[in-house]
């Protein structure tokens, strides 16, 4: 062990970056995401990744039994409530792109309740030859009759905008429409929206984003929709959001200078007013009462509120310069406020205990605030969401973790009954598997937990495979789940699973998140480091026998971790990740991450990012673990070209164990259909097994 750690240190002493920031990037020719000459590059890789696994019996007996898993009829069709529908977006083998259909209350409550079509994605893009994916309807609150419906070709981002009429199931002619954008729409009436996109030079932010908002009166030219809020280019965005609550409407755009940093601006009658919170803070509605969430510390009226925190305040009173919050939420040691919904007359708020789901329930009655706990299933995950906000206090109630399948419960708030509406089969056997929760003890002597699934009769002789999983970054938190592919794909072989909670996430609240900006990205990485080191402690696994695995911001994590303790694991697994950290800021949407990140057109901050950018850290003759960086085209979010240079950088340096996969289609989820879902799947655990047996 004091071996490992010295070469660590050595290597983090040396690491400065092979490429000069001034010099020109021989491989930039690669960020060209459609040209001739990089596709012929990735389809050459690709290939050859192909070659090597099409041909494996794992691999092809995994792919099929994924895709019977995603492709169940037996899954849970999630509802929301629509006027007096219950709307399912569903996709299986017979609608690989998905329908769009609805059913009544009493239908759903069946084993196999009757469906009603409304949209047929696959269909839609038979006739207009079209590869569609659907992104999503913005419909029209209360009464439900039109929707904004978004349409992405391949699974980008950008979509376009058409609208839908739910009487007829039909796209309205004439109707509201926009071009293929990063685009922003919210109804404001029938006749009328907010919206927000491409409308020419000048009109989006550096992050590729929407920097105004205009009104749209229907029947009128989108050019000539009048301009509400415009921002700044180095904003991230700007946006609308109409509120509906217990009968009272709040209109606000939404000014985003940066993750976690924004202004709240009331819409009345025209005018914009400035809603006097922290940048830091969001805010919402619960009928009269504003609710503001909190990110770091406020002092406000005497009284210092520490970031974490939900307060509760009358709006108008608010507005009148009164400042008497009530405190929903305070955060405590190890436990954090994960997010709330609302009933007609309750909110309820989900917390993380030791990243354990938590609910409470709150009313307000009589001008004060009352609370009490919610009895709900005490390890795992819950999910609340409401079944119609406005007019009941039912709510739908999911539970789920690494082994159990996840269940739908209706309930309502008020008390601690609940009827089991659906419950996912076992798509895998768990019979002999545990879950357990351990702590490892990062650099700067910070715990760090995390989850880890295992065999009960496990041997501690480090010979087990092992696949250590993670993200660290934009205060999102790793909680459990269940996951038919890792359950295929890795437990029922035999192999470990582990999920680091490691900073940066906000399994701790903002504290946690914060911890692991900026300059001090490198904590999230040390803390997946210390999670590895008291795996191979602990004797569940060795460095031979060890995996790395994380996606998007988990992947330049999974980066990271190949460049800078290249010894302490046996196999990579980067997707679709970000690398290049001198350029990122460059490439799509990433300027909008310069908040998490730094900006590395600045010196100093260059200075700190560069010691971790896997990109300009990769050396020659350094052996590193085999390593699989996965990507697709048309991700519009992450550019895939952060991918393809690093791989074509670890070629040329004469590294072998170099793997590459480049979907065509999928944005940044990598897939676009259950059949590409499956087949990336089945593509990666194949790979890792492979590379650790």
């Amino acid at each position: 062990m004091k071996k490992v750690l010295a070469i660590s240190l050595a290597l983090l002493g040396t690491a400065l970056p092979v490429q000069a920031k001034e010099g020109a990037d021989p491989y930039q020719w690669l960020e060209e995401v459609n040209g001739k000459k990089p596709l012929d590059w990735v389809k050459q890789r690709n290939h050859l990744t192909r070659k090597t696994l099409d041909h494996d019996p794992q691999f092809t007996t995994l792919r099929k039994d994924i895709l019977t898993v995603l492709d169940s009829k037996e899954r849970i069709p999630y509802v929301a409530k629509m006027g007096e529908f219950y709307y399912n977006f569903w996709t299986d083998a017979d609608h690989p792109r998905g329908i769009w259909r609805r059913t009544s209350a009493a239908e759903y409550r069946k084993a196999n309740p009757k469906w009603e079509t409304v949209l047929d994605v696959d269909a839609l893009g038979r006739n207009e030859k079209t590869n569609w994916v659907y992104k999503g309807a913005n419909c029209r609150y209360p009464v439900y009759d039109r929707c904004l419906v978004k349409l992405s070709r391949g699974g980008a981002d950008a979509s376009i905008v058409r609208e839908f009429d739910l009487a007829s199931k039909s796209f309205v002619k004439d109707g509201f429409q926009l071009p293929e954008a990063k685009s922003r729409v919210e109804w404001i009436d029938r006749d009328a929206i907010y919206v927000g996109t491409d409308f020419g030079s000048g009109s989006m932010t550096d992050s590729g984003y929407p920097r105004q908002v205009k009104h749209w009166q229907r029947g009128t030219p989108l050019g000539e929709a009048k301009l509400v809020f415009e921002g700044q280019a180095k904003d991230l965005s700007v946006d609308a959001n109409v509120w509906h609550t217990n009968g009272r409407r709040y209109e606000l755009i939404n000014y985003t200078h940066a993750y976690y940093n924004s202004e709240y601006l009331l819409n009345e009658a025209g005018k914009l007013h400035k809603i006097d919170v922290p940048l830091h803070a969001e805010i919402g509605f619960f009928g009269e009462q504003m609710l503001v969430q909190l990110r770091e510390s406020w002092t406000v009226a005497d009284k210092t509120w520490p970031g974490g925190s939900l307060l509760a305040i009358d709006f108008a009173a608010f507005r009148e310069g009164k400042r008497d919050f009530v405190a929903l939420f305070e955060p405590r040691d190890q436990v954090a406020l994960s997010g709330y919904t609302a009933t007609k007359n309750f909110l309820i708020i989900e917390t993380l205990d030791n990243v354990k789901s938590r609910l409470t329930e709150w009313k307000f009655a009589d001008g004060r605030w009352s609370s009490r706990a919610i009895d709900a299933p005490t390890f795992g995950s819950l999910g609340v969401q409401p079944v119609d906000s406005d007019l009941s206090d039912d709510y739908f109630l999911t539970h789920t973790d690494f082994l159990t399948p996840a269940s739908l419960y209706q309930a309502q708030a008020g008390n601690d009954k609940r009827e089991l509406l659906k419950r996912n089969p076992a798509f895998f056997n768990s019979t002999d598997l545990e879950i357990g929760q351990n702590q490892a003890v990062s650099r700067d002597g910070t715990k760090v937990p995390y989850f880890i699934v295992r065999r009960k009769d496990l041997k501690l002789d480090g010979s087990t495979p092992t696949l250590l999983y993670g993200y660290g970054g934009f205060e999102i938190s790793l909680t459990p789940w269940y996951s038919a592919g890792a359950g295929k794909g890795w437990l029922e072989k035999g192999g470990v699973y582990v999920v680091a909670n490691i900073r940066g996430g906000g399994e701790f609240g903002p504290a946690w998140h914060q911890a692991a900006k900026k300059e001090n990205r490198q904590k999230a990485y040390d803390d997946f480091i210390a999670v590895a080191e008291d795996l191979i402690a602990r004797k569940i696994t060795s460095p031979k026998k060890l995996a790395a695995m994380g996606g998007s911001n988990g992947g330049l994590l999974a980066g990271v971790m190949l460049t800078q303790r290249p010894e302490l694991f046996g196999a990579v697994l980067s997707s679709v990740p970000l690398l290049d950290m001198q350029r990122y800021n460059k490439l799509l949407a990433g300027a909008s991450w310069m908040g998490e990140y730094g900006d590395p057109d600045d010196p100093k901050q260059w200075d700190f990012i560069q010691r971790y950018s896997p990109y300009h850290n990769v050396k020659p003759g350094v052996n590193y673990p085999k390593v699989l960086f996965t990507t697709s085209t048309r991700d519009d979010r992450v550019h895939p070209g952060h991918a393809r240079k690093m791989v074509a950088k670890m070629l040329d340096q004469g590294h072998k164990n170099v793997w590459y996969y480049e979907n065509i289609e999928g944005g940044h989820a990598g897939a676009a259909d259950n059949r590409q879902r499956a087949d990336l799947q089945a593509l990666e655990y194949t790979f890792l097994w492979k590379m650790l047996n």
